[in-house]
């Protein structure tokens, strides 16, 4: 039995290492992408590890900043300052605590899986548009559309020095994974990363890099008048959409990181409730809100951890780092994270899944496409809520199927039967059909195939019947 434990804490301090050197470069970088200082991302990474990897929910998900909140984030630093950020976070802390309380956690997966896939290739697209702009240190505009537009005029912007640090970094993130054994030992953003600063600082190369201000200057707490902003309907949709993508984000890694081991699944609403007392914490400190991350997640998997033990080592290994030699994050190119969210951002773009739904799906494809669409033109939160009223309309129009049968009896007229489900969606064809009969013809129109009958058809039918006069005989009610 002790070796076994001692197998088991020397598998979860490897593990707890490997995603350590993952989520270093990635939370600076989301820092840096949602327009807040670098140390902020590490203070979400140390909540997730310390806060909402020791609480239960799913034993080895990994929680901190991720790239598909990146775009949500630097809107709201945008319209409210990020003197507004902590609160903004600790609101949707509260919000998710009170969804897992209520055992809300597991009505996520009823979300549709194209509006999801939707909203992470919208905020893919951005990502990546805003980020090819950082490749040359040059200043993104505004919003998701400005970024696409001001991509024609954007050569002529970028510094040539800071292009070939961030494209080689690019090259770097893509050919180290080949090198399996290598991989294992360091992961490629770390080596990506490291490479280009140490490369910058050996050739004194003129590239911007990440500015340190130290984690106690980093780190605001909500004031009282921040507090109050709670009150502006602007900042509670903003809330809720934080608290609502960040759930559904979580969950949605959740289920696929249970895919990749054969232990204890996870419980949807305590890890609701883990995510939000991360959030809170991180709200507290005026950090960036945390989500479940898939890529962190997945390497503490193939690192072999065990437990939870992992997760949370690795949040103590990110607030050693940050205590001990924050000045690292100074010599950092920000061309060369920029390059590691343009791979992210590429890799939440869901090229293989539209594939596959086209073959079979091919209106799950339209919801896919007009969510990441209105992401793009708009912005993430009304994006979403147009993706989820897309894929109800769609799911309502699947469902109202309704089919007209006519059957001639010679002299005894027409019978004809109306099945399925009639709803408003399907009026025009069943009005459509019901005209085609020939009105010299005596019509009995039977309605007991009917599985639903709402009022707005059941009216139609009413006044077809009464334009008939007495050539109709209904066999069943009119009225639903």
């Amino acid at each position: 039995m002790r070796v076994l434990r001692a197998r088991v804490r020397k598998a979860d301090l490897f593990a707890s290492l490997v995603v350590f050197l993952v989520a270093l470069p990635l939370c600076v970088g989301v820092a840096i992408a949602s327009g807040v200082p670098a140390e902020l991302g590490l203070v979400t990474g140390i909540v997730g590890g310390l806060v909402a990897g020791a609480l239960p929910g799913s034993s080895l998900q990994v929680s901190g900043p991720a790239a598909g909140l990146t775009v949500l984030v630097h809107e709201a630093v945008h319209r409210y300052g990020v003197g507004a950020l902590g609160v903004l976070v600790f609101g949707a802390g509260l919000v998710q605590l009170g969804l897992g309380v209520l055992r809300l956690g597991r009505w996520f997966r009823a979300v549709s899986v194209a509006v999801v896939q939707g909203m992470l290739c919208g905020i893919g697209l951005v990502l990546v548009a805003g980020q090819v702009y950082a490749l040359g240190d040059a200043t993104a505009p505004g919003g998701g559309l400005g970024k696409l537009t001001g991509l024609v005029s954007l050569p002529s912007l970028l510094d040539p020095v800071a292009l070939s640090v961030g494209g080689a970094t690019m090259a770097v993130l893509l050919l180290w994974p080949r090198w399996k054994r290598g991989a294992r030992l360091v992961p490629a953003p770390l080596v990506a990363v490291g490479l280009a600063a140490a490369v910058t600082g050996v050739f004194g190369l003129q590239v911007r890099r990440v500015e340190v201000h130290g984690l106690l200057d980093a780190v605001r707490l909500p004031e009282a008048a921040d507090v109050g902003r709670l009150t502006e309907v602007g900042v509670l949709g903003t809330v809720a959409a934080f608290a609502l993508i960040a759930s559904a984000e979580s969950l949605f890694s959740a289920a696929a990181v249970d895919r990749l081991h054969d232990g204890r699944r996870t419980d949807y609403d305590r890890e609701l409730i883990a995510q939000g007392a991360g959030n809170a914490v991180c709200g507290v400190l005026g950090a960036l809100p945390m989500t479940a991350v898939i890529v962190r997640s997945a390497a503490n998997v193939q690192a072999g951890a065990q437990t939870k033990a992992s997760r949370v080592l690795h949040g103590v290994w990110l607030l050693l780092f940050t205590v001990v030699v924050p000045g690292v994050l100074g010599v950092i190119p920000v061309a060369a994270l920029a390059a590691l969210l343009v791979h992210a951002g590429c890799k939440l773009v869901p090229v293989r899944e539209v594939r596959v739904l086209w073959r079979g799906h091919r209106g799950e494809v339209v919801v896919l496409v007009v969510t990441a669409t209105a992401i793009v033109v708009g912005n993430l939160f009304e994006g979403v809520l147009v993706g989820l009223a897309l894929a109800v309309a769609k799911t309502a129009w699947d469902a109202s199927h309704v089919h007209v049968e006519t059957e001639d009896r010679g002299e005894a007229g027409l019978v004809v039967r109306v099945l399925g489900h009639a709803t408003f969606l399907r009026l025009p064809k069943l009005l459509d059909a019901l005209e085609a009969l020939p009105r010299d013809r005596e019509v009995r129109l039977e309605l007991g195939g009917l599985r639903h009958l709402d009022h707005a058809c059941a009216a139609a039918l009413e006044g077809w019947a009464a334009g008939r006069g007495q050539a109709l005989r209904a066999t069943s009610s009119l009225t639903s």
